[in-house]
């Protein structure tokens, strides 16, 4: 048996050993999201409701699109890894995995549409 003390048994991060680098992970993107999303309501906010060639025109600029694109990825990110907390949690077994791949598919699959629709506007 080993003996471990108890800054050894934190170092371990825990039974899985990436609870920390989840965490920070977490934490980091809501910071990011606490800055994107005003920006992308600000930037955003000027084309609505105006026709769509206004809008082609407003985000062939880099600045509205760079903001967009970045909301959009670190959004969906944000919630793939808050999706498979609530699934850790709350759900057991195969069904548990299952749903876990199943947003975590829906998040990048997302990403990737609204990347692939602002990269057409901007372009």
């Amino acid at each position: 048996m080993r003996y471990l003390t108890d800054r050894k048994r934190a170092n371990g991060l825990g039974s899985a050993k990436a609870g920390t680098a989840h965490f920070w992970r977490m934490k980091v993107s809501s910071v990011a999201l606490l800055i994107l999303v005003p920006l992308f309501i600000f930037t955003f906010g000027p084309v609505l409701g105006q026709p769509y060639d206004v809008v082609l025109e407003y985000y062939s600029r880099p600045f509205p699109a760079i903001v967009a694109a970045l909301t959009l990825v670190i959004g969906f990110k944000h919630f793939a890894e808050g999706a498979q907390v609530m699934l850790e949690d709350y759900v057991h077994g195969t069904m548990e995995k299952v749903l876990i791949i199943l947003t975590t598919c829906l998040s990048y699959g997302a990403a990737a549409a609204g990347l692939f629709a602002i990269a057409r506007i901007a372009l």
